[in-house]
């Protein structure tokens, strides 16, 4: 027995026109990354709102504030970088701004000053410039009061004047040296 196909349950899940074209639903990953390849150069400013993987060259300035930046290991960034997340797997010479993390690989070379909240440095890695660790932007104001509050009273330990809410992840053999300049 035959159904009628003017009852919309028992429609088809088809057009019946060939020529009509109805785009499939784009599901938003959060996964979304654009690639810079190895034989790419890019000279300016690169910035956007997914991740950015360089595996080529950079030179000028790299803005992802909301997102992550990874330095692939052939990669070479001759820039600022300004991004949630820094992954150094290659070489950059350039000061690092980071709203979350930075993360130097055992095969990474910075060479630039960092301004982070939090920082990893695995053994083998090389670092060259000035570390600022503090506290992300949210948790500064509060901190801003309760310091008023304490004034007086004296740091008890070079943690304590870092700040609360900061914090450095050291690697197997890795060495920081801590100088407080006021």
């Amino acid at each position: 027995m035959l159904q009628s196909t003017q009852n919309p349950a028992n429609a088809p899940k088809y057009s019946p026109n060939p020529n009509s074209f109805t785009p499939p639903k784009n599901v938003t990953s959060t996964m979304e990354q654009a690639t810079i390849g190895r034989s790419v150069v890019i000279k300016g400013e690169v910035s956007g709102a997914e991740s950015l993987y360089v595996d080529g060259r950079i030179e000028g300035t790299v803005n992802f504030g909301d997102s992550r930046v990874t330095v692939g290991r052939n990669g070479v960034v001759i820039a600022d970088i300004n991004a949630k997340e820094v992954v150094v797997m290659g070489t950059v010479t350039g000061n690092i701004h980071c709203s979350d993390r930075l993360d130097i690989r055992s095969e990474g070379s910075l060479t630039g000053d960092v301004v982070t909240p939090r920082i990893c440095v695995e053994d083998g890695a090389v670092l060259k410039g000035a570390i600022e660790v503090r506290a992300d932007q949210q948790n500064e104001k509060s901190h801003a009061k309760q310091e008023t509050a304490k004034l007086a009273e004296p740091p008890k330990s070079v943690a304590a004047a870092a700040g609360a809410g900061t914090s450095a992840t050291l690697s197997h053999g890795s060495k920081v040296m801590y100088n407080e300049s006021n």
